[in-house]
């Protein structure tokens, strides 16, 4: 089956984009409202199989409720001709993976501008209870402005869906950024994409990925055995700080790292502040968070709490009318101190910090006890030294 030329009576395909495994990317024009879109057309050899069909259906719903300054924004979705579509917002630019071979490597300011960004819109995805599951730098678009907008979000899952008993025998995601969990057929968590974001960031400062290997079960068993090189081992001007917080991400356990991408994202945006001078991608660094708060999920979607996530909300039906809640102005910077790499799971949300700043009557019930058990004991001393004084 011929491609048509427009889709649903609206969108003019024009240049493709890009091409994957299971769809392709055009450049088109909306008719209707007069502007360029990019069009994800699944391939027409999987159209007809409803697993992908379906996982292709799941995209759009995931993406559709998630509206960020660092997440691309689906505008629409649609069968026409026999073809599977997503009209998602048109991103001028390329992909951080095309830009880090071009680069080889970035300077640490450069691939902080853009980690930041990156953890900015999965740590959005995770307050709204998903785990994207395919972190990696070919889904990450990045304008020529140095705005970054996280995509593909083909194999994310609802966190209330994950049960920590699961296992899998056929594992998801790219064998170069998936985490240990994931290359071991377990569940995944936040904290598998902040493992895949670690392995982007070393990439990007070191200009090689921590693990090579000619075959994907090798690169898996790397992932859950071999402990990485040091970043500064291939980069000495990497600061110390950085290369702790990326190999505490690495860690092979996901309780040892950060568990979001929240609270990493944080971090980095505490060492940026404190070792580069201002420049113009700052505002796309800084937007990513407001004050002391981070950008809110959804009003559809109830904010996950860390270590227990809600359901994610039912999907938008009308993809059409998702928006982009992207920010204006110049919000108030939250600062971390560079020596607290280890206090970096700092609560992101008021409610958390409530939570753990409560009053814990059982523990000063306890101490109170205590104290009046050494009271009592007071006496008996004084007797015992009347006693035995000459």
């Amino acid at each position: 089956m011929d491609m048509p030329s427009l889709l649903n009576d609206r969108y003019q395909l024009q240049d493709t984009l890009g091409t994957g495994g299971m769809a392709v990317v055009y450049k088109a024009k909306d008719l209707m409202l007069e502007r360029h879109v990019a069009v994800k057309v699944l391939r027409e050899d999987f159209s007809k199989d409803p697993a992908f069909r379906e996982r292709f259906r799941q995209e759009a719903r995931a993406a559709a409720n998630l509206s960020h300054p660092n997440i691309v924004t689906v505008h629409d979705f649609g069968l026409d001709q026999g073809h599977l579509f997503i009209v998602m917002e048109y991103m001028p630019g390329t992909d951080l993976k095309t830009l880090t071979k071009q680069k080889e490597r970035f300077s640490v300011s450069e691939a902080l501008e853009l980690m930041i960004q990156a953890c900015g819109g999965v740590g959005y995805a995770h307050r709204a209870g998903l785990v994207h599951c395919d972190v990696k730098p070919h889904n990450m678009l990045v304008t020529p402005e140095g705005r970054l907008k996280v995509t593909d979000f083909g194999i994310a899952r609802a966190l209330s869906t994950i049960s920590p008993d699961e296992r899998s025998d056929v594992v998801w995601g790219s064998p170069h950024y998936f985490s240990p969990e994931q290359a071991s057929g377990r569940p995944p968590s936040p904290s598998s994409d902040v493992y895949s974001l670690g392995i982007i960031l070393y990439e990007m400062i070191t200009g090689r990925l921590p693990f090579i290997a000619s075959d994907s079960a090798e690169l898996a068993r790397m992932h859950r055995e071999d402990k990485p090189v040091a970043p500064r081992y291939y980069n000495n001007s990497i600061p110390s700080a950085l290369e702790e917080i990326i190999l505490k991400v690495l860690s092979k356990e996901p309780s040892s790292r950060y568990r979001t991408a929240d609270q990493m994202g944080r971090l980095l945006l505490g060492l940026y502040d404190t070792n580069t001078e201002p420049n113009q991608n700052m505002a796309f660094v800084h937007d990513t968070f407001q004050g002391s708060r981070l950008v809110q999920p959804p009003p559809s979607v109830e904010p996950a709490q860390v270590g227990a996530f809600q359901p994610l909300a039912a999907a938008a039906q009308n993809f059409s009318q998702a928006g982009n809640s992207q920010s204006t102005g110049q919000p108030e910077v939250a600062r971390l101190p560079l020596t607290l790499v280890e206090e970096a799971y700092q609560y992101d949300h008021e409610e958390e910090w409530a939570e753990e700043t409560a009053v814990d009557w059982k523990t000063w019930a306890l101490a109170i006890i205590a104290g009046g058990l050494l009271v009592g004991l007071i006496p008996f001393w004084f007797y015992i030294y009347i006693l035995l004084k000459p």
